[in-house]
């Protein structure tokens, strides 16, 4: 039961907090950068924090609460930053760039996808 209430904490603290981050959207010669500033903290956290927990020898329930429960609400940005720097570490470069290749390419293709069908969608409803 401890682990359940570990990760609802760490979501709720990492949703609350990206709530707070993206709730007043700002640009920088048009690129929007809350999103992007997020994304940089929570692969920061995430980063920092897997150092601290394999020194440490932390206990599994810390992952639940800051890694999979605030990092993963906070961000997704932040486990394919991390599992990106876990390939590089092992000298995998093919399979960081097909993970970069798939990770972008795929959630664009997703989001282009989605949009051209709900374009669709919508069309013919309207």
């Amino acid at each position: 039961m401890i682990e359940f209430v570990l990760l609802a904490v760490g979501a709720v603290v990492g949703a609350f907090l990206r709530y707070i981050m993206v709730a007043s959207p700002k640009t920088i010669g048009g690129l929007p950068v809350n999103v992007l500033a997020v994304n940089v903290i929570g692969s920061f956290t995430l980063g920092l924090f897997s150092v601290l927990a394999l020194a440490l020898n932390l206990d599994a329930n810390y992952t639940l609460l800051v890694a999979t429960g605030f990092c993963g609400s906070f961000t997704t940005m932040s486990s394919f930053a991390l599992e990106t720097s876990n390939l590089m570490d092992g000298s995998r470069f093919n399979l960081v760039i097909l993970n970069i290749i798939a990770n972008v390419g795929l959630s664009l293709g997703a989001l282009i996808g989605g949009r051209v069908i709900g374009n669709a969608v919508m069309s013919r409803l309207l």
